[in-house]
C-alpha cells in the first residue's frame, strides 16, 4: 500500500522543530529512523497532516559520557549503542540489548529516541530504560522538563509525551559497582520477545546490596520488577534464586495473545530470572 498524503519538513535546529510541532497541534508526527511510522504510514494506520523529519536537526546525535551518566541524543542509533567501543565500555547492558534488535540493518536506522516513543512494551530499549533509571528529557515552545523512564511509558504505544514535546536527549545513569545483565526469548533471532529481563545487582561480601529489574512483554509497559528486587536484596544469588524466580512470576500478569497465553510468558520469565540469576553468581566465583 501507500501511504497517505501528508506535508513534509525537515527542519535543522530543535526551535524549528518545536514551532512545526505547535503550528501542527495534534497533526504532527515525528520521523527519525521510521522503522515503525513508515510501515504504519504505508498500511494507513497512521495518517498524520504533517511529517517532521529531525534527521538533520544539530545536536541530537550527540552522546555524552561522564563518570556518571550516559546520555545520548534522541537520534542516536541503536547500531551505535550496539558498536561504540566508548558506550560498550561505560554501560554494557545498552550494547547488550540493542544488539538482540531486529537485525543489522534495522539497527543502523532505528533511534533511542524512536524506540521509547513507539513504547512498545515487549521492546529491548523502553526494558533497559526502566531498569537502569533512565531520564527522558523533553522539550517544548513552553519549557524543558524531565520525565523518569518508569513514568514516561503508560501503556502499550504510549507515553506522557506532550503531541508538542520533543525527545530531545536520554540520561542513562551508570550505576557504579551495579552489573547488569540483559536476556530474552522470542521464536527467532530478531523477532521481538515473548520475555525478555534487564536485571542489575550490587554485591559486597556476597550479599546483594543494590538490585535493579525490569521485564519485557510481561505488562502493557516496560514493568519494574520491585517483588523480585525484594527477595534478591539482602541475601546472597546462591540462597535466593528460587525465591526470586518465583517472586517475579508471581508479580506479573502478562497478555495473553496469539503470540502465547499469559501462563507462558510468565514461565518464560521465571526461565529468564533463573538463568540471569545462575550466571551473575558464576561470575562472582
Amino acid at each position: 500500500m501507500k501511504p497517505p498524503l501528508f506535508e513534509y519538513e525537515a527542519p535543522r535546529t530543535v526551535d524549528e522543530a518545536l514551532d512545526l510541532l505547535a503550528d501542527a497541534q495534534e497533526g504532527a508526527t515525528i520521523l527519525a529512523g521510521g522503522q515503525s511510522l513508515l510501515p504504519l504510514l504505508n498500511m494507513r494506520f497512521a495518517g498524520p497532516d504533517l511529517v517532521i523529519d529531525i534527521n538533520r536537526v544539530q545536536g541530537l546525535g550527540d552522546i555524552t559520557i561522564t563518570e556518571t551518566t550516559v546520555s545520548t541524543g534522541a537520534i542516536v542509533r541503536l547500531a551505535t549503542l550496539e558498536n561504540d567501543p566508548a558506550i560498550r565500555s561505560a554501560l554494557p547492558v545498552l550494547g547488550t540489548a540493542a544488539s538482540y534488535v531486529a537485525h543489522p540493518q534495522i539497527r543502523a536506522r532505528t533511534t533511542i529516541g524512536g524506540t521509547l516513543s513507539h513504547a512498545d512494551p515487549s521492546a529491548e530499549m523502553p526494558t533497559v530504560a526502566v531498569a537502569l533509571g533512565a531520564t527522558i528529557n523533553l522539550r517544548s515552545q513552553s519549557g524543558s522538563r524531565a520525565v523518569a523512564a518508569e513514568d514516561f511509558f503508560e501503556s502499550v504505544f504510549a507515553t506522557s509525551k506532550s503531541p508538542d514535546e520533543l525527545i530531545v536527549s536520554i540520561d542513562f545513569p551508570i550505576r557504579q559497582g551495579m552489573t547488569f545483565v540483559y536476556d530474552e526469548i522470542s521464536r527467532r533471532q530478531g523477532d521481538f520477545p515473548f520475555a525478555g529481563l534487564c536485571l542489575g545487582i550490587t554485591l559486597d561480601s556476597g550479599l546483594v546490596t543494590d538490585v535493579r529489574a525490569a521485564g519485557a512483554g510481561v505488562a502493557d509497559v516496560p514493568q519494574r520488577l520491585h517483588r523480585l528486587e525484594g527477595a534478591l536484596r539482602g541475601n546472597t544469588i546462591s540462597e535466593t534464586i528460587e525465591d526470586a524466580v518465583e517472586a517475579a512470576g508471581d508479580e506479573v500478569d502478562p497478555p495473553t495473545d496469539i503470540h502465547g497465553t499469559a501462563a507462558f510468558r510468565r514461565s518464560l520469565l521465571r526461565t529468564l530470572v533463573r538463568r540471569a540469576l545462575t550466571k551473575l553468581d558464576e561470575e562472582q566465583k
